[in-house]
């Protein structure tokens, strides 16, 4: 099956090489999604130009593929499901949840000079990189691209219920399938509570690709198998 790759914020499509080659080994064809402003460096790309990259990515699939989001990314995997609910064959979200209709993607840091960089280790510590080591959050700032603000700031549009029918897997990293079922039960993530969900717990900070990509390879690979 083709597994489509979309990473989060501040990184571009070769954080998925070692996941990727995981995937082949068992018979997937990984496809790492090039994002406009974070795998060619426009400085204008659009949230709205993220999103026909992913469709165009789901529309060339080779049969409908398992498209899966890294953090806030989980919000353009979501909206694949929603602009191609008969086309998507599932959908696993890593270490995040999907933007509600009118929610803006991810306006979680101030801009600088046009773009959101990456602010920084102080609001990721604990259990979201407890498992980078120093070498490794050099690496990750080194190849760290700043978000165009009108990525960042773009809205979330939802308009096919159907999406709603296309099964779901939440990969809880840096959190449990427990704490995931109570903020979906308690109301956080209203586009989950509609979803059959399924919960899967890796244990992992909050970028697997990175920190443990043949686990993560494993959980998307048997997702997969399942279609």
């Amino acid at each position: 099956m083709d597994i489509l790759l979309i990473a989060g914020l501040w990184l571009d499509a070769s954080v998925w090489d070692d996941v990727a080659e995981h995937l082949r080994v068992r018979g997937h064809r990984p496809v790492p999604v090039a994002l406009p402003g974070q795998d060619d460096g426009d400085p204008t790309a659009t949230f709205d130009d993220q999103v026909e990259a992913v469709v165009a990515a789901v529309d060339a699939a080779d049969g409908p593929p398992l498209v899966v989001g890294h953090s806030a990314a989980c919000s353009l995997a979501w909206v694949a499901a929603d602009a191609r609910p008969a086309r998507v064959r599932a959908v696993a979200l890593v270490g995040g949840f999907p933007a509600a209709d009118g929610e803006r993607y991810a306006d979680l840091f101030e801009p600088e000079d046009g773009a959101m960089p990456f602010p920084g280790w102080e609001p990721f510590e604990g259990p979201d990189s407890a498992d980078l080591d120093d070498a490794a959050r050099r690496a990750f700032v080194a190849r760290a691209v700043p978000v165009p603000e009108a990525v960042s700031r773009g809205v979330v549009r939802l308009r096919d219920d159907r999406r709603h029918d296309v099964p779901v897997l939440l990969v809880c990293p840096e959190f449990s399938p427990a704490d995931a079922r109570a903020w979906i039960d308690g109301g956080d993530v209203p586009e989950l509570a509609r979803a059959a969900v399924s919960f899967v717990d890796l244990d992992s900070g909050h970028w697997p690709m990175i920190t443990a990509p043949a686990a993560l390879a494993r959980v998307l690979a048997e997702e997969a198998d399942r279609w």
